[in-house]
């Protein structure tokens, strides 16, 4: 295989898990980030999730989304590995279980997982997980970002790209060169669309019909004792993390309001009412962060991973909705071995 200048557009973790594969595939890798890779940044979703790596209640999914999301949490025990041992930074992979609260379907369930040979328990009315695990987002960036900068990876961060237009399609059926928001034209030999929410507009001018748009989650984070909760516990479509250092999640919303990253009052009762009715503990606690994150929300959950139908250096992978930090491991090996084996 001769190795070539792809340019991956988004550098979220799906953006930058497909940058490292890449990477590793021998080829010469450029990552355009609208923001900064791993920082707090409003509207990222990457950043602002919660970290389950599991399909939420799987038996409520397609077989493809169930697939790409348990290969993707497969993977994870490896990556985790490998990113602690070569940067430092710990992205706190957790086997930590979940804990799913009524209602639900335990027939379904039990059913599921039966067929698909993962491992449950019935505690009561509950229904407990224990496989499943939780991973730190802002920690899992951080790694993978620094992973990149050490395999050569090129970071072209706070640069935005505008929408595709006919100019840079000069050549039939192949970009030319992606112009920025500032004028310059960047050149690779293929493409990646990595950028979630945004990929719509990026791609409104070409042929594909991409059905993406945002949906914003709000989400709380209070700050409880070691061990308060043991399992991650998900209540008709709520849910509670909490993290190795006694921070814990509440969330989250799922609203569809376009690009609008705020949060409101409304939203922040709701979700403390619900997390006090799962944990009575939280009553009375101290909310120290309310925030949000735009999620690429596609129908059914189902992501795009495939070369773009009419330009040949064009690739896709995005519309992860819900699940980007779970399948992103997979998502990234399928368009990494797409791509590789168009270059043959």
């Amino acid at each position: 295989m001769t190795s070539k200048h792809i340019l991956v557009v988004g550098g979220g973790i799906a953006g930058c898990t497909t940058a490292l594969a890449l990477a590793e595939s021998g080829h010469r890798v450029t990552v355009v980030e609208r923001n900064i890779i791993a920082a707090q940044t409003s509207g990222e979703s990457s950043w602002a999730g919660a970290g389950i790596v599991f399909p939420l209640l799987p038996w409520m999914y397609r077989d493809e989304v169930n697939e790409l999301a348990l290969r993707g949490a497969a993977l994870y025990p490896q990556l985790c590995r490998q990113l602690l041992a070569e940067t430092g930074i710990d992205p706190e992979l957790t086997p930590c279980g979940m804990l799913i609260k009524p209602p639900y379907d335990q027939g379904d369930a039990k059913a599921w997982c039966e067929n698909n040979g993962l491992e449950y328990v019935q505690k009561g009315e509950d229904f407990l997980l224990p496989q499943v695990c939780q991973i730190r987002n802002p920690r899992l960036l951080q790694s993978l970002r620094q992973m990149l900068i050490q395999r050569g990876v090129t970071l072209l961060e706070l640069t935005q790209l505008t929408s595709l237009n006919e100019t840079e399609l000069a050549e039939k059926g192949k970009i030319t060169g992606w112009q920025t928001s500032t004028g310059a034209a960047l050149q690779a030999d293929a493409y990646v669309v990595t950028s979630g929410a945004w990929s719509f507009d990026l791609l409104k001018n070409t042929a594909l019909q991409l059905n993406i748009k945002p949906m914003r989650g709000q989400i709380l984070l209070y700050e409880m004792p070691l061990g308060t909760l043991p399992h991650i516990v998900y209540q008709d479509g709520f849910y509670l993390v909490q993290r190795r250092d006694g921070f814990l999640l509440a969330g989250s919303t799922l609203e569809d309001v376009g690009f609008d990253t705020g949060v409101t009052e409304s939203a922040r009762q709701e979700m403390q009412a619900k997390a006090e009715a799962i944990l009575p503990a939280l009553k009375g606690a101290t909310i120290h962060k309310h925030w949000s994150g735009l999620r690429p929300g596609t129908p059914e959950n189902l992501p795009t991973i495939a070369r773009h139908p009419t330009i040949a250096n064009l690739y896709l992978n995005t519309g992860h909705f819900r699940y980007g930090v779970t399948m992103a491991p997979e998502s990234a090996r399928r368009i990494v071995e797409l791509i590789t084996s168009d270059f043959h």
